[in-house]
């Protein structure tokens, strides 16, 4: 019924199809799938007369599909399966056909085609499609778009239910050429000297905040699609180069127990320690800066609202190997914290570090990991591996990837990160009368919670009379977020959004012990559309179970490095005439 859902005119397209010796000269209609739902689209073949054509009928088509749902999907499945034999039966000389006379383009002119305003091209294994018309009636169109000028691979990748037969038959009708050679072959030369030549491939989708290190968060409008975040689009934080790390060599050393320094391998490492997996949410301390610098410049990386991710993680737990060489009361009697140190280093040799106190390193309730595996593989190179340090409920800055050290001291990390950056101050308080030894360094997160759909900007129908809102809420320390509440009317009215708390909605993860809350939420909720309203302001807060909420707004809480950024998430959408309207 999701699939469903999206696709109002379904019925009818059959019919339309059942007409197509009239209506070829001017309108082949479609079925096509993208992002898990079924869509209607009717392409116009070219011409100003037929594009015309096109934008006349489609409203009428529209409201005339509306409500034709009932009883389709016997339909559905014939109607596929015959199109899918037709199809298979031509496409093979339709391409030949296609191949042999049409337009060759370099990769050049594709990326100029980007956008509604220049069309949008897409390529797939070396051919060029138009898909601009597409987008235009896709309920899903703003994901679409995240390929417009490249490449459709890595989206269908992400999204696997493409991956079949008769969706690349509608792909076809679209074909407006193929790549040249050279294109299709190109590659990035890599540069010896450069520290990033080694860097790895990343997903297109992800929105790039700096290329040297690598910073980038996926778009807003896919973070809720899925509990667990996809390791592709899980947001990327690094400060250094991405070491390249032999695993037949990689020593994890840890330091100030008893025993003397400890030298552990990996195979040692998942051999001799019980594998415990957590669900947590990791994010950037400057997740949502972008609000920040709304009130006052700030220094930093421009996030947005998507810095933030959720994932399995596999791994040792720290208690245990600390306990296991020899961690005892009389260690614990003069250490205060656990250092932790990569092995990213910059062009001086200087490491990526941090600490956390040591009382949530050994807590036999933190979940601290020396995580090896995220969603059930390997760690990925941009996640940390061979090994990171994952620490459930604490900012990720102390997260520490490429895990090469551990020491057990009783002082922080005389880290840069840890000393003079990631921490919170006044809104007073400026890059001249600053001392970061003022303020301890930024452990566990706020509440927060943010909207990812609809994006600002945007229009809701009137004839719908309700506007479907989506997000995110987490809360860190392993507080459980226990409510969130969702606004259209900029804060006057509240309604009470549905908590998920994995991917199968009717199968929800049981509540989490107390205390150990690290995963986070995603909510839902369809709120009425106010009688009249031509704008809708949209604002979410969350509530944890210590009864934290978010401030409501952004200036009170503003500071020179645009961290803790958790006010009222607020979106501002149009409220459009529909069709019912339009009678």
């Amino acid at each position: 019924m999701q699939h469903l859902k999206h696709c109002q005119g379904l019925a009818q397209v059959f019919f339309i199809r059942s007409q197509s010796s009239r209506l070829s000269k001017s309108i082949i209609p479609s079925l096509s799938v993208w992002d898990g739902h079924l869509s209607c689209c009717w392409r116009s073949t070219g011409g100003h007369g037929r594009q015309k054509y096109f934008n006349d009928r489609l409203p009428k088509f529209r409201f005339a599909l509306a409500g034709l749902l009932a009883g389709t999907g016997a339909v559905l499945a014939y109607k596929l399966h015959q199109d899918k034999v037709q199809w298979a039966a031509t496409s093979a000389q339709l391409r030949v056909t296609q191949t042999s006379d049409l337009p060759v383009y370099t990769l050049e002119e594709v990326t100029k085609h980007c956008s509604l305003d220049s069309g949008v091209w897409v390529t797939y294994k070396g051919a060029v499609y138009d898909i601009t018309e597409f987008v235009a009636i896709h309920p899903g169109g703003d994901k679409i778009l995240l390929a417009a000028g490249g490449a459709l691979e890595p989206y269908w990748a992400l999204y696997a239910i493409h991956q079949q037969d008769h969706v690349l038959e509608i792909l076809s009708e679209y074909k407006i050429g193929v790549l040249d050679t050279e294109s299709y072959k190109k590659q990035e030369s890599a540069n010896p000297l450069d520290p990033y030549s080694a860097e790895p491939t990343r997903h297109p989708a992800l929105q790039i905040n700096s290329l040297k290190p690598f910073n980038a968060e996926p778009p807003a409008s896919i973070l809720s699609d899925n509990y667990i975040t996809p390791s592709v689009i899980f947001f990327k934080r690094n400060h250094l180069p991405v070491p390249r790390v032999d695993p037949e060599a990689y020593r994890l050393e840890i330091e100030g127990l008893p025993g003397g320094v400890v030298s552990l391998s990996l195979s040692e490492l998942k051999s001799r320690f019980p594998k415990h997996t957590i669900t947590a949410t990791l994010q950037c301390a400057g997740n949502r800066r972008s609000e920040m610098n709304e009130v006052k410049q700030v220094k930093g990386l421009n996030w947005g609202i998507a810095a933030i991710s959720n994932a399995t993680w596999s791994g040792a737990r720290l208690r245990d190997v600390l306990l296991s060489y020899g961690f005892g009361p009389e260690v614990a009697a003069k250490a205060k914290h656990v250092q932790f140190e990569g092995l990213d280093r910059d062009v001086t040799g200087t490491a990526y570090g941090a600490s956390i106190p040591l009382n949530n390193a050994v807590s036999e309730e933190g979940d601290v990991l020396l995580a090896y595996e995220m969603n059930g593989e390997d760690l990925p190179p941009d996640h940390g591996y061979p090994v990171r340090v994952v620490v459930p409920g604490v900012v990720g800055a102390r997260n520490v990837k490429w895990l090469g050290k551990i020491v057990v001291s009783d002082e922080e990390s005389k880290s840069h990160w840890q000393q003079n950056d990631y921490k919170g101050f006044s809104p007073g308080t400026d890059w001249d009368t600053v001392d970061f030894k003022s303020a301890p360094a930024i452990q566990e997160l706020p509440i927060q919670s943010a909207i990812t759909h609809p994006a600002e900007g945007t229009s809701v129908d009137r004839s719908d009379r309700e506007v479907t809102v989506k997000g995110y809420a987490w809360s860190g320390g392993g507080r459980e977020v226990v409510r969130v509440d969702v606004s259209v009317d900029g804060g006057k009215t509240w309604h009470v959004a549905k908590l998920r708390t994995s991917d199968q909605e009717q199968h929800p993860a049981p509540p989490p012990p107390p205390g150990r809350a690290w995963a986070w939420k995603l909510w839902e909720i369809d709120v009425p559309i106010p009688h009249r309203a031509q704008e809708l302001e949209i604002v979410c807060k969350a509530v944890d179970s210590s009864y934290n909420t978010q401030p409501d707004t952004v200036a009170p809480i503003w500071n020179l490095r645009g961290v803790l950024s958790n006010a009222w998430h607020r979106v501002k959408v149009k409220v459009s005439k529909g069709f019912k309207d339009q009678k």
